[in-house]
């Protein structure tokens, strides 16, 4: 490890320094604690008795070697204060670590596991101009074994169920939710002690490399998210390590995150150079495919709110982080969950700009969710909500996100929050995710919206998938399964999503403003979308096309394949003298091909 790069926040390979690593001779124990006054190494190997660790490198750094030290024993640091206490921690570089509620380190080397997906590894792109249909997931409620909070499916037992099912129902990427070591279940992997531990809950390391291998070996991108702005305030992890604020700010007013978890510090070059350490790990070591990073509004402004003014140690940390692992691996998603108007978040850091690849659209999601849970008698002056997005679309490559934010606290699920009775949601929400589709930019939903689950998400428990016993919902899995396959092999719906000449609305000649029209196109190849989200039937609705000879019905979501009223594969609209004239039924929507 570069000493310098370390403390000024260049490094980030410290993983391959700090921790435990295993030898011919032992295990060599080191980790950074500059506070301490002395720092002691107690485990299994000694029968937790203190081993007296040694000062190097100018006193900020520990370091032990233990000949009696293996795989699989545990371990933590003693690290003692100035005022003569001491306390016992897990290792912040640690590769593995105990279920919980335990919470020593466990011993583990990085080089048991062959990856066997050298073909994915090598075609693998950032995916501008190609197709990115996101399952997002929780690792330990999309299925489970039993009825018991911890009767969760390993890694290596997962992958065989998740995968079938992701292939037919049309993701080629699944984002899994923060799997970084973390104490409490109900935190959903957001408050970490373990920023190199693969939780514990579901098994091995190698048992995720298996898991994230096989997903390659299938043809599906792994995502995983990162959360690069706060910790868990456990003091038995990162909190006060060495009896200073070493990872975090010293004073509560910026140092305590409305989670109430600790702010990193991000001013610190140790604290920079453990991060990007982290990241450039999970995506080396896992061979994962992208990051998803959490919170990235309280990085660029000072508890994420603009009114306190922009945080230039967190923009600075990110333009070093982003450069740095897209330098090395230039083939990796970077996606920001940002819901600021911050500007330049998906420019080059070259550029002045945040260098991310993706920005989680925000606005999109809250003003199109909006507008489905009016009442459609009032939509019509709600038009806006659902034509503001291509405003402003093109200042950045935004990402459609429907994720577990959307699906907790209150807010109910996406197809609980359309407008009206149990009947009346499902033909909101086939059009819903028609539109959804239609609209450029990359795709992502969170697991149970594809059959409509109705019931908010509860960790504790898996998904609700009795429900597939109910027409409706069956027929809703239907309908999400076509679309999401329509969207991978329709280049117009995905090729020249970051250019103006990929969308354009249509005109159309309605008594209301419920009537929406747009093309996509790429290349030779257009699509045309109609939709109508009033309760009332269209009866002639015209969209001004030019330079096509026909019009073939590609999905309308009111076939009765997909629960609706309409036989499958009934014709669409008629083309007369460039005009698309049909009867769009209440809450439905066209898919067409341009001919």
């Amino acid at each position: 490890m570069n000493y310098y790069d370390f403390y000024t926040g260049r490094e980030f390979e410290a993983y391959r320094f700090l921790g435990a690593h295993l030898s011919e001779n032992g295990t060599v124990f080191r980790t950074f604690a500059p506070g301490a006054v002395s720092v002691s190494l107690i485990g299994d190997f000694s029968q937790w008795q203190e081993q007296p660790m040694n000062r190097i490198y100018n006193g900020g750094f520990w370091e032990l070697s233990v000949p009696e030290a293996g795989e699989g024993m545990r371990y933590k640091f003693r690290i003692y204060r100035t005022d003569g206490s001491f306390r016992d921690h897990c290792d912040p570089y640690g590769f593995s670590a105990e279920l919980r509620p335990n919470t020593a380190s466990v011993i583990c080397s990085l080089h048991g596991y062959v990856f066997q997906d050298g073909e994915w590894m090598g075609k693998r792109t950032s995916g501008y101009d190609r197709p990115v249909n996101i399952y997002e997931l929780h690792f330990g409620s999309w299925k489970k074994k039993g009825d018991g909070e911890m009767d969760w499916y390993s890694y290596g037992e997962l992958a065989p169920l998740l995968i079938p099912y992701l292939k037919e129902n049309g993701y080629n990427f699944v984002e899994l939710m923060p799997l970084a070591e973390y104490p409490s279940d109900a935190s959903w992997g957001y408050q970490e002690t373990g920023y190199f531990a693969p939780t514990s809950r579901y098994g091995t390391p190698d048992g995720l490399r298996e898991f994230v291998d096989l997903c390659h070996q299938n043809g599906i991108g792994v995502l995983l998210d990162f959360v690069p702005v706060h910790f868990a305030p456990d003091d038995y992890a990162l909190w006060n390590y060495d009896g200073t604020a070493l990872y975090e700010y010293p004073s509560t007013d910026v140092g305590v995150s409305q989670w109430g978890s600790c702010n990193f510090m991000h001013s610190r070059g140790e604290v920079r150079s453990f991060l990007q350490s982290s990241a450039w790990y999970w995506l080396t070591e896992f061979h994962f495919d992208g990051l998803r990073m959490d919170a990235v509004s309280n990085l660029v402004y000072w508890q994420g709110q603009p009114e306190r003014g922009t945080c230039q140690p967190g923009i600075q940390f990110l333009q070093n982080m982003n450069a740095g692992l897209k330098e090395r691996m230039p083939e990796i998603l970077l996606i920001a969950e940002d819901s600021t108007a911050f500007s330049g978040v998906t420019a080059p850091v070259g550029e002045g700009g945040l260098g991310f690849d993706y920005k989680w659209d925000m606005g999109w999601m809250n003003d199109t969710l909006n507008y489905f849970r009016t009442d459609p008698t009032v939509r019509e002056s709600q038009r806006g909500q659902l034509t503001f997005s291509m405003d402003y679309f093109f200042r950045e490559r935004y990402l459609l996100p429907l994720s577990h934010d959307e699906s907790v606290h209150g807010k109910a699920t996406v197809l609980q929050k359309m407008y009206g009775n149990y009947e009346d949601k499902f033909p909101q929400g086939r059009a819903f995710y028609l539109y959804m589709t239609g609209h450029p930019g990359k795709k992502l939903n969170f697991m149970g919206n594809e059959f409509g689950q109705l019931r908010e998400w509860d960790e504790r428990r898996e998904q609700d998938w009795n429900l597939l016993s109910y027409p409706l919902h069956q027929g809703f899995l239907r309908l999400i399964r076509d679309l999401n396959h329509l969207y991978l092999t329709r280049p117009a719906l995905y090729r020249d999503d970051y250019s103006r000449e990929g969308f354009q609305w249509i005109p159309c000649t309605q008594e209301h403003g419920c009537v929406f029209a747009f093309e996509r196109r790429s290349g030779s190849e257009r699509l045309l979308f109609l939709f109508n989200f009033s309760s009332e039937t269209e009866e002639r609705c015209c969209a001004g096309l030019s330079q096509c000879t026909g019009l073939k019905t590609l999905l309308d979501t009111g076939w009765e394949i997909y629960g609706g009223s309409r036989p499958t594969n009934s014709a669409g609209p008629d083309l007369s003298d460039g005009q698309a004239v049909c009867s769009l039924a209440p809450f439905s929507g066209l898919c067409c091909l341009i001919l």
